[in-house]
């Protein structure tokens, strides 16, 4: 069994102060203290990252840096307000990815999904959803999905991607450029004991729409394996 840690409180204090002070020289001040809180937090997202592996297999852990690239941003603040880390599935057999934001002010989230599926799988995943649309309609709007997740989300086209039909039934699943779900957190959810194994939970709650997604993208519309 899984004791999962608590996050501190004295991370969101520190991102919370980092917000009201993000220039160099304060994180320099205080740089030791945000080695210890980041230690930890990595411990946390490290035990999650096992959980995980537990009813999934996964390929690696990616911490995100607290530094900013600021080359091609109007936002010139040198350092992110959040600590965040993605989980990805071994690929290419296993498709879709998992990912933990912590952020102070009750903006803490999970995501689950495809945030920036290539050319090849995008047309892939429409042209199956254009095919037939009520497997992906049973899945995402399942009541166990939905009562954790809500709502397939992510950004879309205004109209019909080129070669699809604008009246076509289910244009509002092909319009789609992400199919993505999330879950908010409050700051008091966070740093309770039962934080990381909810998140957990919903992660494995998702798995569903991973392998069918996974099914779609690894074979051709005529459902010849592709790997």
């Amino acid at each position: 069994m899984i004791r999962y840690p608590v996050f501190s409180k004295a991370l969101l204090d520190f991102l919370k102060q980092l917000r009201d002070n993000n220039n160099r020289d304060w994180f320099a001040e205080h740089k030791a203290e945000f080695t210890i809180l980041q230690t930890d937090a990595k411990h946390n997202f490290n035990v999650l990252f096992e959980a995980l592996n537990m009813h999934d297999d996964l390929e690696r852990l990616k911490i995100f840096r607290i530094y900013r690239d600021v080359r091609f941003s109007k936002n010139k603040a040198p350092y992110k307000t959040h600590f965040s880390g993605s989980f990805q599935r071994r690929k290419p057999e296993l498709r879709g990815g998992y990912y933990l934001h912590i952020q102070p002010y009750d903006k803490s989230f999970i995501a689950v999904g495809f945030w920036d599926p290539s050319k090849e799988d995008l047309l892939r995943i429409r042209k199956e959803f254009e095919m037939d649309d009520d497997v992906i309609r049973t899945l995402i709007e399942s009541k166990k999905i939905r009562e954790i997740w809500g709502e397939l989300m992510g950004d879309e086209l205004k109209t019909a991607p080129k070669g699809f039909d604008k009246t076509h039934k289910a244009i509002d699943l092909i319009r789609k450029k992400q199919f993505l779900f999330t879950k908010t957190y409050t700051d008091a959810q966070v740093l309770s004991p039962d934080f990381l194994e909810d998140v957990n939970t919903a992660f494995k709650a998702i798995r569903p729409y991973f392998d069918y997604m996974t099914d779609v993208l690894n074979t051709n519309t005529n459902g010849e394996l592709l790997i």
